[in-house]
């Protein structure tokens, strides 16, 4: 084995609290439970830890501060950042690069949210401050949260290529199929196309069933090197390849916004480093917060041509037993929306054959997505069973 493949990152730890309607504990007592899940999950103490990269998402209340919750000493690598959805592939290149040049040995990854209040009917609110110029039309549409938003990008989507709500539909319908065998997802019964439509307006045209859920909790992994994992418990899931590419949103003429999303270039990047093409993929995790990012993700990708996304999907080709295997434990559409880190610990378990009613008859290589912002941030992970050729 050569320094270089010694060095290469593996994620060796998957820790993950109660996720969903988890009341009555801060974010960092749930940041604390994760990290110590996921360094027992690999068979390591937390004194093995040298670095920590955190990140917390709606109450935003996770510092640095925390690794003294944990009672870790020594650190080479400490960071509390955000990229949003995005994230998680961040945090792995990174950690990933700290390991390839020395940086540190063992690095934990982890994100936690406690976004829901227990009698508070609405997790989600406005920004405090009113934004001048031309983006002051989001205050006088009230264009001011992510649902609207979001349906704007899926109806342009929908005028441009003719896209559909029974195309969305089809997507809700295969991950609650996938749900069905996942015992940590929040929603586990099945639902039809016909469900789907009758659930109540969000934000035309976007359903209750074209939106994901909102969920409190905290996930964290342990990634070291592949030497170091060869003596380890839990088999390895290595990083092939990883990738960012972001777009800040602009709405203005000649904007694309709605139409591409940076997972284009993140895709790209991450596949070449992988050295793999599409072909090679056998499980698929993408970023869910809407049925939409689904598919305009499938088609930035390259699964099918621009503006096919809609035919791709229908006929239940993303439900088990489909052409593609896609969120396989529900997404964050019926699972637990963890931002990146839904896709990333699904990837996780696939790739060690721990699916159980839910695996993929082939896991031998994940791509994972991560999209942050309205369409504005973007990450691409490719993992594989096996060190990378």
């Amino acid at each position: 084995m050569s320094t270089a493949q010694r060095r290469s990152a593996t994620i060796v730890g998957l820790g993950m609290t109660e996720l969903g309607k988890v009341f009555g504990r801060t974010t960092a007592d749930l940041t604390v439970e994760a990290i110590t899940r996921a360094v027992a999950d690999a068979g390591l103490t937390l004194g093995d830890v040298d670095g920590v990269l955190m990140s917390s998402g709606m109450a935003n209340d996770i510092t640095p501060h925390l690794v003294a919750d944990l009672g870790i000493e020594r650190l080479s690598l400490l960071a509390a950042t955000s990229t949003f959805g995005a994230g998680a592939g961040a945090m792995i290149a990174q950690a990933a690069r700290a390991i390839a040049d020395g940086s540190a040995t063992t690095v934990v990854c982890t994100f936690a949210d406690t976004p829901l209040q227990e009698g508070r009917r609405s997790a989600w609110g406005t920004s405090a401050a009113t934004p001048s110029g031309y983006r002051g039309w989001n205050f006088a549409t009230g264009a001011t949260t992510p649902n609207v938003l979001y349906a704007l990008a899926a109806r342009r989507h929908m005028e441009k290529y003719g896209t559909t709500s029974e195309h969305l539909a089809e997507i809700a319908v295969a991950q609650r199929k996938w749900a069905a065998g996942n015992p940590l997802a929040q929603f586990r019964d099945p639902i039809t196309v016909a469900d789907h439509h009758a659930s109540p307006w969000i934000a035309e045209p976007l359903h209750r069933l074209d939106c994901c859920l909102v969920s409190n909790g905290a996930i964290a992994v342990v990634v070291t090197s592949a030497e170091r994992a060869a003596d380890l418990p839990q088999p390895p899931v290595h990083v092939w390849g990883y990738g960012e590419g972001h777009r800040p949103r602009r709405l203005a003429r000649d904007s694309t916004w709605g139409l591409e999303t940076g997972a284009v270039s993140s895709g790209r990047i991450a596949l070449e480093r992988a050295g793999i093409g599409l072909g090679d993929v056998d499980v698929v995790e993408l970023y869910d917060c809407y049925t939409y990012t689904v598919l305009v993700s499938l088609e930035d990708y390259g699964f099918c041509a621009k503006g096919e996304g809609g035919d791709f999907v229908s006929g239940g080709a993303l439900a088990p037993g489909g052409r593609l295997a896609v969120n396989t434990g529900g997404g964050q559409l019926s699972s637990y929306y963890m931002w990146g880190y839904t896709p990333l610990s699904e990837a996780i378990i696939q790739l060690r054959g721990a699916g159980g009613d839910r695996q993929a008859p082939r896991s031998d290589v994940a791509l994972v997505s991560g999209n942050g912002g309205i369409l504005e941030y973007h990450s691409t992970m490719v993992l594989g069973r096996s060190e990378k050729q």
